[in-house]
């Protein structure tokens, strides 16, 4: 089992509600598609960031890997980023993942409960 979380560029979003649908706006346009989209800068610094705490599952640190799946860059389109971390983690990692998002002035949104962290 997984938690989930999304981290965009772009304007504060009222409430999970309206934050509920940009999510799925940028999902589909960048996330749910055929074509590539590559990271933009502040996302790929933000990616990074994570990658640097904790490692990658893709590396020789799964043990220590928060991730479920990886690269963590895959979960990546344009201004978006979606990636799942391990349930027994995901409270640590949530919340260090969506200070973080804030402090870069990202938006980070739980789609399970439809509301934005932190």
């Amino acid at each position: 089992m997984s938690y989930d979380l999304a981290v965009w560029e772009g304007e504060q979003p009222a409430d999970g509600r309206t934050a509920g649908g940009a999510f799925t706006d940028l999902y589909d346009r960048y996330l749910d598609t055929e074509l590539g989209h590559p990271p933009t800068e502040r996302i790929a610094t933000y990616v990074a960031a994570l990658v640097e705490r904790w490692g990658d599952v893709t590396e020789d640190v799964e043990d220590a890997s928060p991730w479920a799946a990886g690269p963590l860059i895959g979960g990546v389109g344009g201004p978006l980023v979606y990636f799942p971390m391990s349930w027994s983690m995901a409270e640590e990692v949530s919340a260090y993942a969506a200070a973080l998002a804030d402090s870069m002035g990202l938006v980070c949104f739980d789609p399970q409960q439809n509301r934005l962290r932190p």
